[in-house]
């Protein structure tokens, strides 16, 4: 069959997707008490798993891992979901969805922090504690990077290295009833659940610069500088800092899509 594609034993050519208005007369047969609408909820449901998964292609991972793992995160929102929230059901499943998969792949990866930089963390840790007994306030990160003859961003980076990282989708509270999650501790009206996931995202294309890519993208879009005063502080050409930039912004496009 053309365009035919099986995750999971599932053709995805032949899932459906629910509307709105279908969702919420699901949720509501399902709070009355009709366990079959929950299993419409999941299957009707199943393309926006198909979609985000999409965004974690080219990792060598699994496609049927990764929906099935996506499909529990899927569950979870339907499970968890508050019908009276006036919101859609995606807004509320893809933050979810995204947090059971980078679980799944936190858990997985193999990759560990090399022995150089955890030293290194420790030795900043013991820095910034002694620093502290003697002065009564916290060093600042240049301040620390100056004792230990080492660059800042070594510095931020060693720190980053140990710490564990958590999903946005961690409990934080529980009466008994609903759960509070970390991300609801932090969203505000500005930043949709959409728009800290794309944000997560961006970070992780980040990560994947050089250090020279890193400080210039730094400077140039959150320090606000002109590419004259990024040339002037590290001691190259406008040319070259145009030039590093834009491979930055290529990269950076491309690991985001």
């Amino acid at each position: 069959m053309i365009n035919k594609v099986e995750i999971a034993n599932t053709n995805t050519s032949k899932l459906k997707v629910l509307t709105n208005k279908e969702n919420k007369e699901l949720f509501l047969r399902l709070k009355n008490g009709d366990l079959t609408a929950r299993e419409e909820l999941i299957k009707g449901n199943l393309r926006l798993v198909l979609s985000i998964i999409q965004r974690f292609g080219g990792r060598g991972e699994n496609a049927d891992d990764l929906f099935q793992i996506g499909c529990i995160g899927l569950i979870k929102a339907i499970d968890n979901f508050d019908v009276s929230l006036d919101i859609q059901l995606s807004t509320y499943g893809v933050p979810m969805i995204i947090g059971e998969i980078r679980r799944y792949l936190r858990d997985n990866n193999m990759v560990r922090v090399s022995r150089s930089i955890r030293d290194l963390a420790y030795k900043v840790l013991q820095t910034k504690e002694r620093l502290m007994k003697e002065n009564g306030k916290e060093p600042s990160v240049e301040e620390i990077a100056k004792i230990l003859e080492v660059d800042r961003e070594d510095i931020v980076m060693s720190l980053d290295a140990i710490q564990d990282p958590i999903s946005l989708q961690e409990p934080v509270y529980n009466d008994g009833g609903d759960s509070v999650f970390i991300l609801d501790q932090v969203k505000d009206k500005k930043n949709s659940d959409e728009m800290w996931a794309d944000n997560l995202s961006l970070s992780e294309a980040m990560k994947k610069l050089t250090d020279k890519e890193k400080m210039i993208i730094d400077k140039r879009f959150f320090a606000g500088r002109t590419q004259m005063e990024v040339a002037s502080e590290i001691g190259i050409s406008q040319a070259q800092v145009s030039r590093i930039e834009k491979g930055a912004l290529e990269h950076i496009k491309r690991l985001y899509k």
